[in-house]
């Protein structure tokens, strides 16, 4: 898609990350569990609020990696993986990429104004996470938990927005912390890339805190995330196709994790980008059960009316000359 643009526009697509979308589908999927556990029982989530959620990943994490570049300009330019981006690479300067910025801004407070107030406060919030990950690379051993913490916020939102400002925490709190184990697990082999580099240029990752235990680390977080999904499921009165779908994403993690080799950069990013269909599996799950909890919900009904029927019916008397009795009926005037 962003080869076939006009050559003096694929610096800006490459900047906005649109030749990489992995990183929007891991924004934009706590989202739309969110809205799909929300949805009423027998219903399909709402087109309108997956698309309205859709045009603000885009922008709003295309604005967060201008914002990480911007930041980490001088990091990147001495990172083999990232000396070409366009900043550390002064195809753009840092004008032009604050006016992009502010555009995709814009866009994305186009989307959120349209929340009622408490989603728009909510919303709004999360930028103080989006603003201050990129410096935890520099203070903190755990930046990816911060960046957790920013990513799955639609967790908490899609179903606020959904339910007009309001918000289960019994499900959107488990259904986050899940979230945010699944970030620790894949942007953690994300950062395996880069840790040769960064330890040279002292920034910090879970990559370099975890070390050679990063699987067993990892494993505890799939763990983490499993358990979290299912008590987000029972507390929103799932149905079975939600959690075969939370242990096929668990059984996934658990592949990925083995076959990883840490040491080695290509199998690392292909780590990340498999993470984009634990999102779909998880989503179609949420999208199944809901609407198998309606028919579930329908046979349980027309079990307890055809009980309450037979438990009214009495058996018909016969008068010794042989004739049904006769029913009274009073009228009304």
């Amino acid at each position: 898609m962003v080869n076939g643009l006009p050559s003096p526009l694929i610096k800006y697509a490459e900047l906005m990350r649109l030749n990489k979308p992995t990183g929007t589908w891991l924004l934009l999927w706590p989202c739309y569990w969110s809205i799909g556990l929300s949805t009423p029982a027998g219903c399909m989530p709402s087109l309108n609020l997956l698309t309205l959620f859709a045009v603000g990943a885009i922008s709003l994490r295309s604005a967060g990696c201008i914002i990480n570049d911007m930041w980490d300009q001088k990091f990147d330019s001495k990172v083999e993986r990232t000396k070409n981006r366009p900043i550390a690479s002064k195809q753009i300067t840092n004008f032009d990429a604050a006016i992009l910025m502010q555009g995709l801004l814009a866009i994305g407070l186009l989307v959120i104004l349209k929340f009622d107030l408490n989603s728009i406060m909510l919303a709004m919030s999360s930028m103080i996470l989006v603003v201050v990950y990129p410096a935890m690379k520099r203070i903190s051993n755990y930046p990816q938990l911060i960046l957790g913490m920013a990513f799955n916020w639609g967790a908490l939102l899609g179903w606020s927005v959904a339910c007009n400002g309001q918000l289960d925490l019994t499900v959107t709190l488990p259904l986050y912390l899940g979230g945010i184990c699944w970030t620790m697990i894949y942007d953690t082999l994300y950062a395996h890339q880069d840790k040769h580099d960064d330890q040279k240029l002292g920034l910090k990752s879970t990559a370099l805190t975890f070390g050679q235990h990063t699987s067993n680390y990892l494993y505890a977080f799939t763990a983490a995330m499993t358990t979290s999904m299912t008590l987000a499921g029972f507390n929103s009165d799932q149905c079975w196709p939600y959690y075969l779908s939370v242990l096929l994403c668990s059984t996934n993690l658990v592949r990925i994790i083995k076959k990883t080799d840490i040491n080695n950069i290509e199998q690392c990013q292909k780590a990340f980008n498999q993470n984009k269909h634990i999102g779909w599996m998880l989503f179609a799950g949420i999208v199944f059960g809901t609407l198998f909890k309606r028919s579930t919900e329908c046979d349980d009904e027309n079990n307890v009316e055809t009980e309450t029927i037979n438990n009214n019916i009495s058996p018909l008397k016969i008068n010794v000359n042989g004739k049904l009795p006769t029913q009274t009926k009073n009228v009304n005037f």
